[in-house]
């Protein structure tokens, strides 16, 4: 047999900007891949939230900065990415992980709730990629967060899931146009439990219950178990994929009677 070789899945010496990462599975991949040795700018529109994730990440011995985003304001994604190269001295990761939900129904949801929802969901991914890719190093990755919603019909939340189902497009389209100098790929995670909904998830809770029957794994996701995805996605291991959608959801989706 001759010499054999294969890439590691590592995001070690990574420069990595996480945006949406100071909070949920945002917060729970800046941590991760500060764990795995990248240096992580976790950013968002809270100060508070920014500076709490910068500590975590510098108590890792991660290489980071303070600086906040909203994703519905260009000049700031701007500012996150001018601090990226200035701090980090350069870009090779950007995950894309900033939120925004509305629990009305088809026929109750109104023009503002539905341009925050979207504004934020799936301008704000376009927004984020047009700023920093850019200014990325040849063979960067980029990595959005989608979500069931985009392929599963779920009851009042007709914005979220349009914009999640747009994140899909969108991504299959940039991986298609910003080929063969970045790659672009998608997570899309079933129910995680996060501090944010950790309630509505309670074990004993009837949508738990329901849940549960029907994942082959038999429970919800901790949102460390998206982290692996990322890690993976964003490494040199992945060299040859992108425009894909990793569901991440213990079978979720694909589970039937």
């Amino acid at each position: 047999m001759g010499s054999y070789e294969h890439t590691p899945v590592s995001v070690s010496d990574k420069r990595v900007v996480v945006v949406g990462g100071t909070s949920g599975i945002g917060e729970a991949i800046a941590l991760g891949f500060g764990s795995e040795g990248a240096d992580v700018i976790g950013t968002s529109r809270s100060e508070d939230k920014v500076d709490t994730t910068a500590t975590a990440l510098e108590e890792r011995g991660v290489t980071t900065t303070r600086v906040t985003c909203d994703v519905t304001e260009a000049a700031t994604i701007e500012r996150v990415r001018e601090a990226a190269i200035e701090e980090l001295g350069g870009i090779d990761v950007v995950v894309v992980s900033q939120g925004a939900i509305s629990r009305e129904s088809v026929l109750g949801i109104d023009d503002e709730d539905w341009d925050r929802v979207t504004d934020v969901a799936l301008d704000g991914v376009r927004r984020v990629t047009q700023t920093f890719a850019p200014a990325m190093a040849d063979g960067g990755a980029i990595i959005t967060i989608s979500s069931l919603t985009a392929r599963l019909s779920m009851a009042n939340l007709p914005a979220y899931s349009a914009a999640k189902g747009g994140v899909e497009a969108f991504t299959r389209a940039a991986a298609k146009e910003l080929a063969p100098e970045i790659r672009v790929n998608a997570i899309a995670p079933g129910f995680v439990i996060t501090p944010q909904n950790e309630a509505t998830y309670a074990e004993g809770t009837d949508k738990r219950d329901r849940i549960d029957r029907r994942t082959p794994l038999g429970r919800v996701a901790e949102r460390e178990e998206i982290v692996g995805g990322a890690v993976f996605l964003a490494s040199d291991a992945a060299s040859y994929i992108t425009g894909e959608i990793l569901t991440i959801d213990g079978g979720f989706a694909t589970s039937a009677l």
